[in-house]
């Protein structure tokens, strides 16, 4: 298994979230599990199951939360330098084919979100970028074929 990157602003994002679960939606998801309960036979209790559902939904991401806060390595801004690419760096780049600008941020898998342009060190583009410089030309394989980046500027 490779090592799990969360820059610090993920992981307080992930920690508000735990928090949010723990003391918001825990004790709501009990307060319904407690009202079907009252109803009766719990075998014919359609409120009483989609509470467990949700119940057990709701651990699994607690869970699932925690255990990623405890194995994740934390990249700070005293990790991240602006000589190479690497976790916690953005990136500008420019697509040589449509000759316009992008950047990109480079965070570990469990903070990827290509819609935000948060790209995992270990997806095509993000470990195509790790350890270059600017001035690097780049030319990465994706899904939807090669594309080439000029690298234009670490911060």
């Amino acid at each position: 298994m490779s090592e799990l990157f969360i820059t610090a602003e993920g992981l307080a994002e992930k920690q508000e979230r735990l928090r949010f679960l723990k003391n918001e939606k825990r004790p709501e998801v009990l307060e319904k599990l407690k009202i079907a309960r009252d109803f009766g036979d719990l075998s014919e209790n359609s409120e009483y199951d989609a509470a467990k559902k949700e119940q057990s939904i709701l651990e699994t991401e607690i869970a699932t939360i925690e255990e990623t806060i405890r194995k994740a390595t934390i990249i700070t801004d005293k990790d991240v330098t602006n000589d190479t690419v690497g976790v916690g760096n953005s990136v500008t780049v420019h697509d040589m084919e449509f000759d316009e600008d992008e950047t990109y941020k480079i965070v570990g898998v469990i903070e990827s979100d290509p819609d935000k342009n948060l790209v995992s060190n270990e997806s095509p583009i993000g470990s195509g970028l790790m350890g270059k410089k600017v001035g690097d030309i780049v030319t990465i394989t994706t899904p939807g074929g090669e594309i080439r980046f000029k690298i234009k500027k670490i911060f």
